[in-house]
């Protein structure tokens, strides 16, 4: 009578692992701490907010797992160094990264034209820069390899009016990860990104007018908005085992949208004014 076999793991598992998740206090960085903990993983979140951060630590803590909450600014690098310092402190490792901290600000963007270095460099140094340097700092200390996970954007892959440094620096962030997939292959670092579409979060959800995200989710195969929850398991499975031969990979994940609703906007307010100008011009005004 043969044995039966033996009982194997359930895929996917983070069991044992280490991730730290930067802007992990909120909407999708929330969303992705919560993922890492359901899969088994110790939890190192950081972000700006104290009382964010202690909410999802409390989260995790109830599922089980161990949270270690960080208020950092991740434009500095000594708070870098910090998270780096907490994360080996408390677990010994890192196995996996998520550079999820990343925005735009209303005041920081607009028309190419009416852009202005201050903010050029909001946008770029939060979302290029500093995505880098955490990443730098994360591959730093994988001495037998893991997995870093960069949050990039569908803008980076297509036009982006009137919020276009913040496309271009995830368009640059999407480059890094593809070169440092090459770079540090050899080390058993794999580095991937995840590009969403529309997701509401914490402060955005009420911005939209219903006629926005009616127009949003009419770009949308799938016809609806997405959610938070549905970003963090594309991010726990490239931390997980199972993609061990998974780097270099950028996943749009937009409910099958191929059209930006920001471009739709921009060329019928520009069609507007133009076809405005041209009744202005025939009636003599």
């Amino acid at each position: 009578m043969t044995n039966p076999p033996a009982p194997q793991p359930p895929m996917f598992s983070l069991e044992g692992k280490t991730v730290v998740v930067t802007g992990g206090g909120r909407g999708i960085g929330r969303g992705i701490s919560l993922a890492m903990a359901q899969a088994g993983a110790n939890v190192v979140l950081t972000g700006r907010t104290e009382a964010d951060l202690e909410a999802i630590a409390a989260q995790i803590r109830g599922l089980g797992r161990k949270a270690v909450p960080v208020v950092a600014d991740i434009t500095k690098s000594a708070d870098i160094d910090r998270i780096v310092d907490a994360a080996i402190g408390g677990f010994g490792y890192i196995d996996g990264w998520v550079n999820n901290a990343g925005s735009a600000r209303n005041g920081d963007v607009g028309p190419l034209f009416s852009l202005d270095e201050r903010m050029w460099d909001a946008v770029v140094d939060l979302n290029l820069k500093w995505t880098f340097f955490a990443m730098q700092a994360a591959a730093r200390t994988m001495t037998r390899g893991g997995s870093i996970v960069n949050i990039s954007s569908r803008s980076g892959s297509q036009p982006c009016p009137n919020t276009g440094q913040y496309g271009a620096a995830k368009a640059g962030v999407e480059n890094l990860t593809a070169t440092a997939a090459v770079e540090w292959g050899h080390l058993g670092i794999r580095v991937n990104a995840i590009a969403p579409g529309v997701v509401p979060t914490e402060g955005r959800t009420t911005m939209a007018s219903a006629s926005r995200q009616r127009r949003q989710i009419e770009t949308i195969p799938l016809r609806r908005l997405g959610r938070v929850e549905d970003i963090g398991p594309l991010a726990v499975y490239f931390v997980a085992d199972e993609s061990s031969w998974t780097s270099g990979t950028v996943v749009q994940v937009t409910g099958g949208s191929r059209i930006p609703v920001g471009l739709l906007t921009y060329l019928y307010k520009t069609n507007q004014a133009m076809e405005a100008k041209e009744r202005d011009e025939a009636a003599g005004v």
